[in-house]
């Protein structure tokens, strides 16, 4: 009986061992919190420059973040922002669900009719730093769901009326949307390192200081 004791005990102690020595999982980093204010002065200002961009340069839509669901990046954008959850069929094919694209409020029953927008266009992206970056950092950027704020569905309407443009030449067309638009384009530029021209830095500076001065920007750098 002893024996038979020890041998129970023998076991479980060997059994705790990994877990005991096993490192602790890291938790994600906290992200940077600050007033848009702030955020837009840490944005740096340099001269853009569109040469050599082409949208290929920038590899999306791939298999998102879940590869084994069967769906791409613009599919679990769709579902993730979903206000009534769309049924998903095979292939990933989307039925039924709603949407309310912040943009413009408007309320959106077709997957189809809904775009998958890059807050800071790629064409903006690459004129800010990304022309620098590697083929398989610009995937990385095209398909970034790390973040809430990267990619945002839309109304096929707005993004076409939004195109490449920076919050210099276009703003939401709803007013409600214009200051959270500010903190998540801002919120996208630090997290990616990418900087900002004169005209798009005065604009920025002139929401952070008026209209949207209460606004706060949370941005976690990407890997």
């Amino acid at each position: 009986m002893i024996k038979n004791i020890a041998r129970v005990f023998s076991a479980l102690s060997l059994a705790l061992v990994p877990l005991l020595s096993a490192p602790a999982a890291q938790a994600a980093p906290a992200p940077e919190v600050t007033t848009l204010a702030d955020a837009v002065g840490l944005v740096k200002v340099t001269e853009e420059d569109r040469a050599g961009y082409t949208r290929t340069k920038f590899k999306h839509w791939n298999s998102g973040d879940d590869a084994g669901d069967g769906c791409n990046t613009r599919a679990e954008v769709l579902i993730a922002e979903a206000v009534v959850a769309p049924t998903v069929e095979a292939g990933c094919k989307l039925s039924g669900g709603t949407w309310r694209p912040y943009y413009d409020g408007q309320e959106v029953t077709s997957a189809g009719s809904l775009d998958i927008d890059h807050m800071v266009p790629l064409a903006e992206a690459w004129d800010s730093g990304a022309s620098a970056w590697s083929a398989s950092r610009r995937e990385e950027y095209a398909n970034d769901q790390g973040s809430a704020v990267s990619l945002v569905a839309v109304t096929a309407r707005t993004n076409r009326s939004k195109s490449d443009q920076d919050p210099a030449d276009w703003m939401p067309p709803s007013p409600e949307a214009q200051c959270r638009y500010v903190g998540e384009w801002v919120s996208t530029k630090l997290r990616w390192q990418l900087t900002a021209d004169d005209r798009e830095l005065e604009a920025l500076k002139v929401y952070a200081e008026g209209p949207c001065e209460d606004t706060i920007v949370r941005y976690t750098p990407a890997a």
